[in-house]
């Protein structure tokens, strides 16, 4: 791999509190090591169409406090071609640009690295996300930001449910995941979660809200991930009403609450340091890979490993969920 002197950064699929510190971050490093950081807009979509223009220090200035993305995200059916691709690397030649961060999910990354494949573009991906859903790192951009957007609003919902004596379903964000489910849960003291990992058994939901909630509660909340297999906080809801009829049974769906807002301080940190291991890497001669961060280090993990493996629920959480709640 020749010297790379000029850098390309995008943001992808889902936009996620923190993208714009690890945005900052990557045009920051480049231009420390020396390179050029160019900003490709609306994702994969403006790397075909050539919507790209050279960002320097100040362009991201006052912008690791913002939610969003200031790149803008797409979806790109375009990209998902052969052809759509190659428009893009023809883009990526047009501009003289060496190598590419991208910013986003495993879509994202499924992508990438089917650019790579083909045309042998040096990209490394920073993992951005709420879901945390990916494999190889303990924390995805966003995903800190989610959560404490979920607890606040879960307080509030609870003193409402405490007035009135009331079981709330909160459904949250997380078709594929339970990550958000199951660690706001705890933060907020819930009665129960329902994440798409594990299974609902409603006889045991009844049974538990029977024999442990009625007796000992008046109010309670069951925080709900919307790719839930029972089919979501309202289904959920209709059935616990028609076995509890006494219950004053209510449904609150979050919805993209939890995409916004300016990120946490974690977030913010996280995003910046991924953002110069991104660079460094590209430095580094390193491509393919993702950069993540486990047990508070900077990892680099292929692209291969993030997109295939699951990353698994902290199954401690669950038992401690479950001591709590009683």
């Amino acid at each position: 791999m020749g010297r790379i002197k000029k850098i390309g950064v995008l943001t992808s699929g889902g936009d996620a509190p923190g993208m714009n510190a690890a945005i900052r971050a990557v045009v920051r490093a480049a231009i420390f090591n020396g390179c050029e950081a160019y900003g490709i807009y609306d994702g994969y979509e403006g790397l075909i169409s050539g919507n790209v223009r050279r960002l320097q220090s100040h362009d991201v200035s006052n912008i690791i406090q913002r939610g969003g993305t200031i790149l803008k995200t797409a979806r790109s059916e375009a990209f998902r071609t052969p052809e759509g691709r190659t428009q893009a690397y023809e883009c990526l030649k047009k501009h003289g640009i060496d190598a590419l961060v991208v910013i986003g999910g495993d879509g994202t990354f499924s992508g990438a690295r089917e650019m790579i494949q083909e045309h042998d573009v040096p990209i490394v991906g920073i993992p951005g996300t709420i879901d945390n859903d990916l494999y190889g790192t303990d924390y995805t951009i966003g995903y800190d930001t989610a959560v404490n957007t979920v607890v606040e609003a879960v307080d509030k919902i609870r003193d409402t449910a405490s007035a009135h004596n009331r079981l709330f379903f909160i459904e949250v964000m997380g078709r594929d995941a339970g990550f958000i489910a199951l660690r706001s849960a705890v933060a907020t003291g819930a009665e129960a979660v329902l994440v798409p990992e594990i299974k609902t058994d409603l006889d045991a939901l009844n049974q538990y809200l029977e024999h442990d909630y009625k007796p000992h509660k008046s109010s309670g909340i069951v925080i709900v991930a919307e790719g839930e297999k029972s089919g979501g906080a309202y289904t959920i809801a209709e059935k616990i009403s028609e076995k509890h009829p006494d219950y004053d049974v209510r449904v609150t769906v979050l919805g993209h609450i939890q995409r916004g807002g300016s990120p946490s301080a974690f977030d913010r940190v996280t995003a910046s340091t991924l953002g110069v291991a991104a660079v460094d890497a590209l430095m580094d001669d390193q491509m393919s890979i993702m950069v993540g961060i486990m047990n508070k280090e900077v990892v680099h993990v292929p692209f291969n490993k993030a997109i295939k493996n699951s990353k698994p629920l902290n199954h401690n959480l669950l038992g401690l969920l479950e001591i709590l709640s009683i």
